[in-house]
């Protein structure tokens, strides 16, 4: 009579046999079917596939994303991906509504509305530096899902609360999104130069910044306006320059506003 099925150090069964010849007990393991199984994938879903797009983006930079490089990125193929993101262009706006959700906005405040539309354009440049390539991927693009609808509505209401006309509030969400998407999107070129240059080679701004003074007080007679100030004209980091254009901007809409009624 065969002996009772062993059980390893794993706790699980084998298939095993055993039987008597002569004066020899033979005894023979069989195949479980189990050791070679292969552990199933991860289920496919559209939060997966935008980790995965986002991961590549800040990795190998948004133009290196496509449908088929995010299927290898994945481990499926690309049929598995329309099944869930019709194209690169849903596949975009899905990152953005993803960023746009981590958008912190405020309730309106009618005395502090231009500082708060501030604030909103601060956080939406934060979060493209925090995700390398996603600023590309708002170019162009008219938002259609939660997140991106939740920023204009929360920008709308400070606009409107703070007096601003609701055409002059919605045409500035516009033109704030084109200004923050177009100052993130040329600092992600600064930085993949940066990136591509051997160590040690990194960029001097400050030198860089000397060279065009330079050049401009060389030009004598030619451009006197910008030799005059061609300390003026290299003044200022990124971020000083960003403020100054949110000023300008918000100024802007406040001074005009009426005139879009």
């Amino acid at each position: 009579m065969p002996d009772p099925i062993p059980f390893p150090p794993g706790g699980r069964p084998q298939r095993e046999r055993s039987w008597q010849a002569g004066p020899v007990r033979v005894r023979v393991a069989l195949p479980s079917g189990r050791a070679d199984r292969v552990e199933p994938k991860a289920r496919l879903t559209v939060d997966r596939i935008v980790d995965a797009a986002m991961e590549l983006m800040k990795r190998e930079g948004y133009d290196n994303v496509s449908m088929r490089s995010l299927a290898r990125e994945l481990d499926t193929g690309p049929a598995s991906l329309y099944a869930h993101v019709a194209n690169k262009d849903e596949l975009d706006q899905y990152v953005i509504d993803r960023i746009s959700g981590m958008l912190e906005i405020p309730d309106p405040d009618p005395d502090r509305w231009q500082e708060q539309l501030k604030e909103l354009m601060r956080g939406m440049l934060q979060l493209f530096r925090e995700h390398p390539g996603s600023a590309r991927a708002a170019m162009g693009m008219i938002p259609t899902m939660e997140g991106g609808l939740r920023a204009a509505e929360g920008m709308m209401a400070i606009a409107i609360a703070g007096g601003v006309t609701p055409q002059a509030a919605a045409w500035f969400c516009d033109l704030s999104a084109a200004y923050v998407g177009a100052i993130a999107y040329e600092e992600s070129i600064w930085t993949a130069r940066e990136n591509s240059t051997a160590a040690g080679e990194q960029p001097d701004h400050a030198a860089i910044d000397e060279q065009l003074r330079t050049f401009v007080e060389g030009m004598g007679d030619r451009f006197p306006v910008l030799v005059r100030f061609a300390t003026e004209l290299t003044a200022g980091g990124g971020d000083d320059r960003f403020e100054f254009g949110l000023d300008v901007l918000i100024s802007g809409l406040a001074a005009v506003s009426k005139r879009y009624s």
